[in-house]
């Protein structure tokens, strides 16, 4: 005879979860007794978070975020509490992202919420439970419910007693239709959390924002080794203009520059990115978009004054046409040849008007990029030159990996092949000690 359904839920071995059932049915507390004794043997400041609602979710210990790297601060432990709208069904991509950022990251599905999106949904190490077992040193509501944000408007527990203790920094993400966005009391419970300091991300519309951007704002608004920096960044590839349809330009694809954006905006810099023909904008940055060289420079300039450091990771063009056409150039008028003519230097142009600015410039080579670095580093002034060779194949340009050399004052240090995202946490890991050196 088939065992009862029961006994295979969740992958519980046959006959235990019938013998629970019926420790439950005499008051007993079946198989669960024995994990309650063992929490009561806990240090006191545990067992007196564990008990009552702190049950099924544990932090297992800290690491550090992305697993290597010196100086980066340990992670910590995200609480997010999952409403029961359609914009649960982004909570997966959010948790994920969060975990992929180094931090523990835990999920409670509020009453509801199966209906759009249950815990198998959520991958591991992501743990979805009843209630958590740490007090988490961050909580996200997303999506929000009109019902959540006045309950936390008005300081009624909408998570387990002693979660959202005083300090503990609180992210909201409602996910409102238009006409509930527009309701006078919705509006006065968002301006009452937005006065308490409750950070929120608001979508079109009044809607659930997108997974990138809430993620953003969480990871940017919790702190870090880069907190309280601001840090302008270049990416993509300048094109310059060769008539109205044609230009001469690069194959950067941007991904370094977002990277590195991306990277110091988890860390808690506030980020700025100048983006020259990059094809995607990354989420919780400031963002400008350029084309050419000078546009570069100009914007550049512009923002460099107001920035702790400034990271030229855009590929830019070394030569510009002498007189680009303001129409296209016909096949019919016959084969001509290009005059071109130098570009500005903006690095040169920077260090003039900010001699003082912590400056990170990039040199791309065929071959050994070293040399290049090295006299990179003299000539323009800059506290770091990063060399890559784009010689090779599946590095570089448009590729999802890089391999580089760190060449500062004091010495460089090889970066071997892995993930654009780990070469730009270890490029700022140099320019965070070269910022601590010139306090």
């Amino acid at each position: 005879m088939p065992a009862p359904a029961h006994d295979r839920h969740r992958g519980t071995p046959p006959g235990q979860a019938r013998r629970g059932l019926q420790a439950a049915a005499r008051g007993g507390r079946g198989p669960g007794r024995g994990r309650r004794r063992r929490r009561l043997r806990e240090p006191p400041r545990r067992r007196r978070l564990a008990r009552g609602h702190f049950r099924g979710l544990r932090c297992p210990g800290r690491r550090r975020a992305g697993g290597r790297g010196r100086g980066l601060e340990t992670a910590a432990l995200i609480l997010v509490s999952v409403g029961p709208t359609a914009g649960a069904l982004l909570a997966p991509a959010i948790a994920r992202e969060l975990a992929a950022a180094g931090h523990e990251v835990g999920v409670i599905l509020e009453p509801r919420t199966e209906h759009f999106v249950g815990p198998g949904a959520f991958a591991t190490p992501v743990r979805v439970a009843e209630a958590p077992f740490d007090v988490p040193e961050a909580i996200l509501f997303a999506p929000a419910t009109a019902g959540t944000l006045a309950r936390l408007a008005r300081g009624l527990d909408v998570v387990p007693d002693g979660v959202l203790r005083g300090g503990v920094p609180v992210f909201v993400a409602p996910d409102l239709d238009p006409e509930t966005a527009r309701n006078p009391a919705v509006e006065v419970n968002l301006a009452v959390l937005r006065e308490d300091g409750r950070r929120v991300v608001v979508g079109d519309g009044g809607g659930m924002a997108g997974a990138g951007e809430v993620t953003s704002r969480v990871l940017g608004g919790m702190g870090g080794p880069m907190a309280g920096l601001r840090v302008l960044v270049t990416a993509g590839g300048t094109h310059e203009p060769l008539d109205s349809v044609r230009f001469i330009g690069n194959r950067s694809s941007g991904k370094m520059g977002l990277a590195l954006a991306r990277e110091a905006m988890r860390l808690g810099a506030g980020v700025h990115v100048v983006a020259a023909n990059v094809a995607a904008r990354e989420p919780g940055v400031g963002w400008s978009e350029v084309e050419t060289v000078e546009q570069l420079r100009d914007e550049v300039l512009a923002r460099s004054g107001g920035v702790d450091a400034l990271v030229m990771a855009a590929a830019v063009s070394d030569f510009t046409p002498a007189s680009p056409v303001g129409e296209k150039i016909r096949r019919s008028h016959g084969v001509r040849s290009i005059d071109l003519k130098p570009t500005p230097d903006i690095l040169e142009a920077v260090r003039e008007q900010n001699p003082g600015l912590f400056v990170v410039g990039f040199a791309a080579t065929h071959g050994d990029p070293v040399a290049d670095a090295r006299e990179k580093l003299q000539k323009k002034g800059a506290d770091i030159v990063v060399g890559n060779d784009i010689s090779r194949e599946g590095l570089g340009f448009g590729s999802e990996d890089n391999e580089v050399h760190v060449v500062t004052r004091g010495g460089e240090r090889f970066v071997p092949k892995t993930s654009k995202t780990e070469v730009a946490r270890e490029i700022l890991k140099d320019v965070l000690a070269g910022l601590e050196e010139e306090r």
